[in-house]
């Protein structure tokens, strides 16, 4: 079993080391017809920018992404600011430099990737989804019986922030700031999945399509992980087939089915103000001009955000959505499971989560605020403040830099909640409906705890659960997710999920300082 473990490590290094050298290789030539239409698509009128590229680009060839989009965002740039200077608005292309740059690139790419995609789907993803099952399915007999143990996790550098966890970081935090800052560096890794974006979409892939092809490949790879390692627990076996069927189909099959038909991309299952961008004046148009199905959308988001997200979490808690039905919660739980370890369980961090998080959320409404005064208004700014300035400030902050470099980029030195902890808006307003008004808990039975640890090791939200499970009081805390990895990993079966009626809740905050006063009443007496 070794010998097909070590054969699929090789098999998914080999998959990696190709996809990563792809960014490499590849040729790009633009020729006038790609810049005509493209000048004629997005109606620039820019003629610096025009005659810059006729000058330095159309016609040539070039050998790799770099010096070709160094190339493209230069005659952008330069032509900007002589505009802006100016005060020529009109002629100023206000595209990212970046997003121009990889629009152009997927247009004009050439070379080996583009003319054989089929053959590097196999040799990227093939060879790394192969070799991961191979690595992973043989736990199976390795393992032996079911069940989780402390046993050795610590000492493995995978897993314990050794140089294998910090290469993990470095890949992952290099991969989304080239998917959010660098899209024209990863055209060829678009080519390869170009096929299936046309099946779905009848479009060519964009690095988003990209992105939401590779989260369900490795979220489903991973599952396969979650359900060798839990299948003793039909919670977890039952709660990883539900993040995988919402994460593959309503986030990523129904939108692209969308947009074949001509219909706005739209996650059903993304609930404000996770979806920040929901209420945006771009978004709010389409919508509405989408006919019945944009306006049922917009009604959708607001009925989920206000009615169905708070009734759900009182009768089932947030679990129902962060550990069922959450696409960034079902990464977490499959890619992140390994790091669940790692979260910081210091009081210092709980301070911080509750500030920080809540803060986001607080930012994230504000932000919609002026959103909507300024969208029916007409006007562009609220107490001399541009919405659009808030709007790019937090897309930047906590949508790119917070929720994805951050957040999945952090997965093996910090944990695998950073971003569900100390970032998600949505989170923190679950948490509120969950911590003063909701039916589930965890129960404890604290004369069966053998303070073995496994539960407060394995939680993933940095919850001190062997604190509470010695005491026998109830876990009630805002940041519980309910994944349950507690309960399952409990030699004595201490622990429980429950939705049970609320006066069934035990604050621990009222049993200690019960427990004082009726201490001090005994003295007293003697």
């Amino acid at each position: 079993m070794k010998t097909i473990q070590n054969i699929g490590l090789t098999l998914f290094l080999a998959g990696l080391t190709v996809f990563i050298s792809l960014i490499f290789i590849g040729k790009y030539e633009v020729t006038p017809q790609i810049l005509d239409e493209l000048v004629s698509n997005k109606g620039i009128k820019s003629e610096l920018f025009i005659n810059d590229m006729k000058a330095h680009v159309v016609g040539k060839e070039f050998s790799n992404p770099f010096s070709f989009s160094s190339e493209i965002t230069s005659a952008l740039e330069t032509a900007n600011e002589t505009y802006k200077q100016n005060s020529e608005w009109g002629k100023v292309i206000w595209d990212k430099p970046h997003s121009l740059s990889y629009e152009i690139a997927k247009k004009s790419g050439t070379g080996i990737v583009k003319e054989n995609k089929s053959l590097f789907w196999w040799l990227t993803f093939g060879l790394g989804i192969l070799g991961a099952l191979m690595y992973i399915i043989p736990n199976v007999v390795i393992l032996g019986r079911p069940g989780i143990k402390n046993n050795g996790i610590w000492f493995d550098a995978s897993m314990n922030r050794g140089w294998i966890g910090w290469f993990a970081f470095v890949f992952l935090v290099s991969f989304y700031l080239l998917l959010y800052f660098r899209p024209d560096f990863i055209v060829n890794w678009t080519y390869v999945v170009d096929p299936i974006s046309e099946n779905l979409s009848g479009n060519l892939a964009s690095q988003w399509f990209l992105y939401g092809f590779l989260y369900c490949t490795v979220m489903t790879v991973m599952a396969v992980r979650m359900y060798i390692k839990y299948r003793h627990n039909k919670y977890q076996i039952l709660r990883t087939t539900s993040v995988l069927f919402f994460q593959i189909v309503f986030a990523f099959l129904i939108p692209e089915i969308l947009v074949r038909f001509e219909k706005p991309w739209y996650d059903f299952k993304n609930a404000f103000p996770l979806d920040y961008d929901f209420f945006f004046s771009w978004n709010l148009n389409e919508l509405m001009a989408s006919g019945g199905l944009g306006l049922f959308i917009l009604v959708w988001g607001v009925v989920l955000t206000l009615v169905i997200v708070p009734v759900m979490v009182y009768f089932f808690g947030k679990r129902w959505y962060c550990s069922w039905v959450c696409g960034c919660g079902g990464l977490a739980e499959t890619l992140g499971d390994p790091y669940r370890q790692l979260s910081d369980k210091s009081l210092i961090a709980w301070k911080f989560e509750r500030w920080i998080v809540h803060g986001v959320l607080v930012f994230a409404i504000v932000m919609t605020g002026f959103t909507l005064y300024t969208y029916f208004s007409g006007t562009e700014a609220v107490l001399g403040i541009k919405t659009q300035t808030i709007q790019d400030i937090y897309g930047f902050l906590i949508g790119a830099i917070f929720a994805g470099v951050i957040g999945t980029g952090f997965y093996p030195i910090f944990g695998n909640r950073v971003w569900c902890r100390f970032g998600c808006p949505l989170a923190a307003y679950l948490g509120i409906v969950q911590r003063f008004k909701s039916r589930f808990r965890i129960t404890t039975n604290g004369g069966q705890c053998i303070s073995c640890g496994n539960c407060s090791t394995y939680c993933e939200q940095g919850i001190d659960v062997r604190a509470y499970a010695q005491k026998g009081e109830n876990i009630v805390r805002s940041s519980c997710v309910g994944c349950g990895i507690c309960s399952a990993v409990c030699p004595r079966g201490v622990l429980k999920l429950e939705n049970g009626p609320e006066d069934g809740r035990i604050n621990p905050t009222e049993i200690l300082l019960g427990n004082d006063v009726d201490l001090m009443d005994l003295l007293k007496q003697k």
